[in-house]
């Protein structure tokens, strides 16, 4: 299954606000049933076994309502691992009023470096095209201290068929579209690795594959310490 870039409707600045609205409830929806919200925290959780750090500040990038990195808070909390995030989104409709929320560019954060602990982002790297990939992810190196956590899509045939018998349970129109775009347009774990490593990101690549076609990624920072 060759990758073919199709735009989505939720990254144009004409989608309506209804529509965005119904689509990102939709997407809270889908990564809480499918993987979403366990891909993330056992990313975080492998940082904290590595490194020792049971306190870690995050930025979620792309972050839409914010609800993986807070979900996945909650249930590190209960193992005693604490988040404090910070939610960033190029679109002030994708986020919800928040204290720590701020509107801006994920290939320009602007953050001084070693802003934050870890720099995350959940079902935003298939809308990068390769170059754009590498260029963030040296970006959220540059704003990190530990790690860049990556949470996307694999893309299969079978992934495709099975957002197709999803459509009943996507409210929006917008959702069913890009849906099927996402996966379409999505990495596999070799061409991640190949361009990763190309871009000359970091020294240090661990992916992982998760529950129903999801794909975990830690870009280590080569100054973070590793215990393990």
């Amino acid at each position: 299954m060759q990758r073919v870039n199709t735009p989505e409707i939720l990254d144009s600045d004409d989608c309506p606000p209804l529509e965005i609205a119904a689509s990102l409830h939709d997407i809270s929806r889908i990564n809480r049933w499918f993987g979403g919200m366990a891909t993330t925290r056992r990313l975080i959780q492998r940082v904290a076994a590595a490194t020792g750090k049971k306190r870690f500040s995050l930025l979620e990038v792309a972050a839409g309502f914010g609800e993986v990195p807070k979900i996945a808070g909650e249930q590190l909390a209960r193992k005693g691992i604490t988040l404090e995030v910070t939610l960033l989104d190029r679109v002030r409709s994708h986020l919800l009023p928040r204290k720590r929320a701020v509107v801006a560019d994920a290939l320009a954060l602007p953050f001084p470096d070693c802003a934050f602990d870890l720099v995350s982002c959940n079902l935003f790297a298939h809308h990068l095209e390769p170059a754009e990939l590498a260029r963030f992810v040296r970006e959220a190196l540059r704003v990190s201290r530990c790690a860049v956590l990556i949470n996307d899509l694999i893309r299969h045939p079978l992934h495709l068929a099975l957002v197709y018998a999803g459509f009943p349970l996507m409210r929006s129109y917008v959702s069913r579209f890009d849906g099927v775009a996402s996966v379409r347009r999505a990495y596999v774990p070799e061409e991640m690795r190949q361009i990763l490593s190309e871009g000359g990101t970091a020294a240090r690549i661990e992916i992982s594959r998760h529950y129903l076609f999801r794909m975990g990624v830690i870009v280590w920072k080569e100054a973070a310490t590793l215990s393990g």
